[in-house]
């Protein structure tokens, strides 16, 4: 039997116990690998998880650094650092202008659990990772907005900035001139601002600039100041000088101003000078003067009188103004002017115009002639007013007419009252010149500007119907409320105190008396006054009503009844002296 030799072929294989364990050897470096990839994932989002759950480095909100904390870490320094930052006024502008608005009434409020949970969101972005751990991170807080309460506050915020668009103006006063800058005119868009704040509001960051229309004016601030700081300037700088052959005339700056007015033309500024303002500047009292006689009425045997005006020569008034204008901007400041043959101011035809020509009214009262001094002072104020002219329109004025009231002035010392006390005065006297003026002006139907009755009623006045004065304090004015002039004639003749207006009938006046009632007994009263006047008294006090009704004599015109009422003091026993002690 023959033995196979080794290498012979077999169909059955043999095996050493090396050649059994090659299959696992072949399986282990797959399950190595995969060990290492799930402990390597394993780590990586183990550190995914470490990393998410801090806030990322450098990470900052309004300038207070968070990074790197845990959250319960960063919501403490949130709470302590960034809320009070969020609470403080939040700086916009509109159109240029500073304001503010309070987060807390505008419905703005910081979400700091929102805020730490949006940065420590889980990540595992490797790039991201690594900002997170590297980069300079920024931050969008998360930010509640009520858009109810915004509104409001937007709402609020419109009526300080929004304006009508106003143009500059130049005033001119007192000889300076005062400029008022240009306004736009601004409509706040709310509900964009609505929107713009509730994306791009920044907690302790830069102010906002709220969207509005705006309505320029049609002359810029800065044009305006321009003009101003040359035009005006050189306006108010100096004196004008007109010049008419040899004739010259000074106009001041205070009259020039006076003349001034700003008037914008076709979208530029400007100014424009009065002519007639520098007319009447320029011809009082100068080279200038007009040789044209003014028409005047007059008294003459006890009535009014026309002397009849005459034409001459003077100032050309038209174009004056630009005249003066053009010569403020000259070094020389000098204007030429011409004289032209030229009617009076007040004519003839003016003057008939007036309708001066018939007693309307006469009205007198009686005074004491054994008083010498008083007398004078009648005397003096019925010489002030006798001739005066109150043109329709027009008011008179009695302190006007009489003033100063001083001894410089023609006036005297003599007995007035004063507090209720007989005393002495400058112009003592002069309260019945007063009653006189109101008298006629009543009866006229004139409108009673000012008066006032006397404290305590005297006899020769009628009651309810009189009038006092005090320079400084006490004035008598009536306006001359019709379409004629009116002429006052005052005299002082025998034991009475006159006077008459001359004019043209227009008014219808009637009067209703109430008589005298609430009647108050005088009493025993002292004065310590150095110029203590004593007195017996004995009269007794009252109250009067005085009801006036006027209709024009046409019948085309009726005014409302006028009721004044007044209540005067008993003449109280003046005992000069202080009052005894029980």
């Amino acid at each position: 039997m023959q033995t196979p030799s080794p290498d012979s072929s077999s169909t059955t294989p043999t095996h050493s116990p090396q050649d059994k364990k090659k299959p696992k050897s072949k399986a282990k470096p797959w399950i190595i690998t995969g060990s290492c990839v799930a402990a390597i994932a394993a780590a990586y989002f183990g550190g995914a998880a470490y990393v998410s759950s801090q806030v990322p480095a450098n990470a900052s909100i309004a300038g207070v650094n968070i990074g790197s904390m845990n959250k319960d870490q960063a919501r403490s320094e949130l709470e302590r650092e960034v809320l009070p930052l969020a609470e403080k006024d939040i700086d916009v502008t509109v159109n240029g202008e500073k304001y503010t608005l309070d987060p807390a009434k505008a419905g703005l409020a910081l979400n700091v659990d929102e805020t730490i949970n949006d940065l420590t969101s889980y990540e595992i972005n490797p790039v991201e990772l690594y900002e997170r751990l590297t980069g300079d991170v920024h931050v969008d807080p998360a930010v509640d907005v009520d858009q109810e309460k915004l509104s409001t506050q937007l709402e609020a915020l419109a009526k300080k900035a929004n304006a009508e668009v106003t143009e500059g103006a130049i005033e001119f006063k007192d000889g300076t001139a005062k400029l008022t800058k240009p306004v736009d005119g601004v409509a706040l868009k709310a509900d964009e601002a609505a929107s713009l704040i509730t994306d791009e509001w920044e907690i302790a960051g830069p102010a906002l600039t709220l969207p509005a229309d705006v309505t320029k004016p049609k002359i810029s601030a800065e044009s305006l100041q321009a003009f101003y700081d040359k035009d005006i300037k050189a306006l108010l700088k100096d004196d004008v000088t007109l010049s008419s052959d040899k004739k010259k005339a000074t106009i001041s700056v205070e009259t020039i101003v006076a003349a001034a007015s700003y008037t914008p033309k076709d979208g530029a500024p400007a100014i424009t000078l009065d002519d007639k303002k520098l007319y009447k500047a320029a011809t009082k009292n100068s080279d200038l003067s007009s040789t044209a006689e003014n028409a005047k009425i007059v008294l003459k045997d006890g009535k009014p009188s026309i002397v009849k005006s005459s034409k001459g020569v003077s100032l050309e008034t038209e174009g004056l103004g630009a005249k003066v204008l053009a010569a403020t901007a000259d070094k020389k400041r000098t204007a030429t002017v011409e004289m032209t043959e030229t009617e009076a101011e007040f004519t003839t035809a003016d003057a008939k115009k007036l309708g001066i020509k018939e007693p309307i009214v006469t009205f007198s009262t009686p005074y004491p002639a054994s008083d010498k001094v008083r007398t004078k002072n009648l005397y003096a104020g019925s010489a002030r007013v006798n001739g005066d002219i109150i043109k329709p329109g027009e008011r008179f004025s009695l302190l006007e007419a009489l003033g100063p009231i001083t001894v410089a002035n023609g006036y005297f010392s003599s007995g007035v009252v004063e507090s209720g006390f007989s005393t002495e005065a400058v112009g003592g006297g002069l309260s019945q010149i007063s009653t006189q003026m109101y008298n006629v002006g009543f009866l006229a139907g004139y409108d009673d500007i000012t008066h006032k009755p006397h404290s305590r009623w005297f006899e020769r006045y009628p009651a309810g119907r009189e009038a006092t004065l005090w320079e400084g304090q006490i004035d008598m004015i009536w306006e001359n409320n019709t379409p004629y002039g009116v002429m006052i004639q005052a005299w002082v003749s025998g034991d009475k105190v006159n006077t008459r207006l001359w004019s043209t009938k227009y008014w219808d006046v009637s009067q209703k008396s109430s008589g005298k009632y609430n009647l108050t007994n005088p009493e025993t009263k002292y004065n310590p006054a150095e110029k203590c006047v004593s007195e017996s008294g004995g009269k007794k006090g009252f109250s009067i009503d005085i009801t006036r009704y006027r209709e024009t004599f046409d019948g085309s015109k009726k005014l409302p009844a006028e009721t004044k009422s007044w209540t005067y003091s008993p003449w109280h026993k003046i005992v000069c002296g202080e009052k005894p002690k029980d």
